[in-house]
């Protein structure tokens, strides 16, 4: 008996035993599938190995996340793409490949996406067919379900290393140097505010997660987000605060905006707000204007210009003020952007540092302090090294901490 044929008809018994009358706990589950194997391949040699596999198969089938389970234990797995029933790639190390196993049915995968959003008290239909939620292991989730999507449910699963990565993880990656880490160290000490911008997939979450380590720990932090990803640690004084969407009836809806304003009554030393998408920049920038210095939040942008540019749309969505206002605001807000990008051999790195300097003649200023420049390739690699191009021009911030001299120590290395 071949083993796909084998698959359908364990999978046709199963179902057949099991009492869909009532909530079954995974140990009888367990026994019944084990019971139809055992059945099944008493007059037909099938190797241990592929019975384990089978085993494992239609439990997952059945209890979790389908064929989506595999793919979630497996460590080397970044990025899951569910694009249909059949057609389902996954990244590794920066390659995508196809997926060789599909689902069942429609029906099943979109009781896998109910199952998910269920599990963080979301909810998805033809009314809101989009949702951002998350899995138990912290991997961040985007559904889209018809009619946006026209060729059916589709998943997009970005997975987070179980182990933490941290700074020195990240010199070893080479995604920035030793005198960088210990500038943006300093930087995040002295209480700059800070904006992270990126592209998709760039590593701006993982240079947010990095940056906290650097907060003292007897400050009191508190995180705000769309879909909790954040991996803060250290700090003891913590709060984290996640927004929700609104009922079935269209009500009880909590924004980021609303957590930013009720955080500003919690008493923060610093507010990280884990991506800044829309009007809720109005009340990040206010909180960095009103003594919540040593902020972090970060943004989708393809340059720390556009950053700033996208920072003024996004203000300019919720309030009807002079753009000048909103530059000045900015300007005053944002101390530092720091740009992260993944280069085209797929390595993630941070390609830049400004600072904003303030305004002139009506435009916001940017100085670029450090910048990485490429000196060529080498086994597939991309060659280069952060360069220090201008000095940083406000230092009050470092005086304060009475950091200056060894940030100037530091900053002499990369000369």
């Amino acid at each position: 008996m071949e083993l796909q044929s084998l698959r359908e008809k364990l999978k046709m018994n199963v179902m057949a035993r099991i009492d869909l009358t009532r909530d079954m706990e995974d140990a009888e589950i367990g026994r019944i599938i084990d019971q139809c194997i055992m059945e099944e391949t008493r007059e037909v040699y099938v190797p241990l190995k592929e019975k384990v596999g089978l085993r494992v198969e239609l439990f997952n089938s059945l209890r979790r996340l389908d064929v989506l389970t595999e793919l979630l234990e497996d460590e080397t797995v970044t990025e899951i793409m569910v694009n249909s029933v059949e057609d389902i790639f996954v990244e590794r190390a920066g390659v995508i490949t196809r997926y060789e196993k599909a689902f069942s049915s429609e029906e099943r995968l979109l009781t896998v996406i109910q199952h998910i959003v269920g599990d963080c008290n979301r909810r998805i239909n033809a009314a809101s067919p989009i949702v951002d939620a998350r899995l138990q292991d912290g991997s961040r989730v985007n559904i889209v379900t018809r009619p946006v999507s026209l060729g059916g449910p589709v998943i997009t699963i970005r997975r987070f290393p179980k182990r933490r990565i941290d700074m020195q993880r990240l010199i070893e990656l080479e995604s920035l140097d030793a005198d960088v880490a210990k500038v943006l160290e300093l930087l995040v000490q002295a209480k700059y505010n800070i904006f992270i911008s990126g592209g998709t997939g760039s590593g701006k979450t993982t240079m947010l997660n990095v940056l906290t380590d650097f907060v003292p720990k007897e400050e009191r932090i508190i995180t705000i987000e769309d879909a909790a990803e954040l991996q803060i640690r250290g700090g003891e004084n913590l709060v984290r605060l996640e927004a929700r969407m609104a009922n079935l009836e269209g009500e009880n809806e909590i924004t980021i905006r609303d957590l930013i304003k009720t955080s500003l009554r919690m008493r923060p030393d610093r507010i990280i707000v884990g991506e800044v998408r829309d009007a809720a920049a109005i009340d990040m920038l206010a909180a960095m204007n009103t003594g919540h210095d040593g902020s972090i939040s970060t943004g989708h942008a393809n340059s720390a210009e556009d950053m700033l540019l996208r920072l003024e749309t996004m203000v300019l969505m919720g309030l009807e003020i002079p753009l000048v206002a909103v530059r000045r605001q900015i300007a005053s807000a944002v101390d530092v952007v720091i740009h992260v990008s993944r280069l085209r051999d797929r390595t993630r790195k941070v390609v830049k540092i400004c600072e904003v300097i303030g305004m002139e003649h009506g435009e916001i200023k940017l100085s670029t302090l450090f910048e990485y420049q490429e000196t060529g390739m080498k086994n597939g690699r991309v060659q280069g090294a952060m360069r220090k191009i201008h000095d940083l021009i406000h230092m009050e911030k470092l005086a304060s901490a009475g950091m200056v001299d060894v940030f100037e120590e530091v900053v002499c290395g990369l000369s």
